[in-house]
Order: structure tokens, then C-alpha cells, then sequence
């Protein structure tokens, strides 16, 4: 078998959403988007000011005073702040930026592991010793 033009052998395990638990319960209480997608927050009441603590990892735009845009920028964890007009916390929530496991298959060659995202063709997404961009070519 044979990715991007490589030929190795290897083995392939496939992780099907619900098969394998991937977070803590700790995690499922954060605000979960996954990278490169969006998520839609509907607020009760306007928002004035919109703080998020490390843009690298999460994005967040206001398409209109009660509707904040998210967008899951790099793996990682960070927060958002959303505040109205006098200073109230309308949200205060962790963020957790994360894989869509359901496209992913995870490569095992030896001590090298590599997770292909397949939508639809299969590309390396990151390595478990270290991120590797998407796209990037195997070893």
C-alpha cells in the first residue's frame, strides 16, 4: 500500500467515534471545535467585547451582536471571555481545539505513528512526536 507516493509496510488501525474514549470528562465540559471548522455561539443578550486567550488556537468573530462565529485555529486548549455593555461575563468557557476523529486514520510503522485525515484523500495531520503540517509528505 502505498500514501503519496511512499511504499512502506504498516500497520493501520482505523478509530471509529465512540470506540475509543479520547478525553477526559474534564474535557467534555469544554467548549469543543474542531480545527479549521466553525461553530456557531447564540447568546441571550448583545455582546460588547469579545476576548479570547491565545488566538493561535481559537478565533472568534461577532457575525452580529448575539451570534459569535469560533473557529478551531491549531490543536490546543485556550478560553473565551464574552462580555456585554457593562462589563458582565455573558460566557466564560475553556476551549478545547481538536482532530475530527471521525476522518482519521492512525499509521503505525515500527515507533513512528503519523493520524492521515481522510476527506477524501488521505493527508498527514500530525505525528505523535511532533505536528507535521497538513499536507506535508511522509516519511
Amino acid at each position: 500500500m502505498s500514501i503519496r507516493g511512499k511504499t512502506a509496510p504498516f500497520v493501520c488501525i482505523i478509530a471509529a467515534a465512540g470506540l475509543m474514549p479520547q478525553f477526559s470528562m474534564a474535557q467534555e465540559d469544554m467548549l469543543r471545535v474542531f480545527m479549521d471548522h466553525a461553530r456557531i455561539l447564540k447568546l441571550d443578550r448583545p455582546v460588547s467585547k469579545v476576548i479570547v486567550g491565545n488566538s493561535q488556537v481559537a478565533d472568534a468573530t461577532v457575525a452580529d451582536p448575539k451570534t459569535i462565529v469560533l473557529t478551531g485555529r491549531s490543536f490546543g486548549t485556550t478560553n473565551i471571555v464574552l462580555l456585554d455593555a457593562d462589563g458582565n461575563a455573558i460566557v466564560d468557557e475553556r476551549i478545547l481545539v481538536s482532530i475530527d476523529e471521525g476522518n482519521t486514520v492512525r499509521v503505525f510503522r515500527q515507533t513512528d505513528r503519523s493520524v492521515l485525515s481522510c476527506t477524501p484523500n488521505c493527508e498527514v495531520h500530525a505525528q505523535q512526536n511532533g505536528a507535521a503540517a497538513p499536507g506535508a509528505a511522509t516519511p
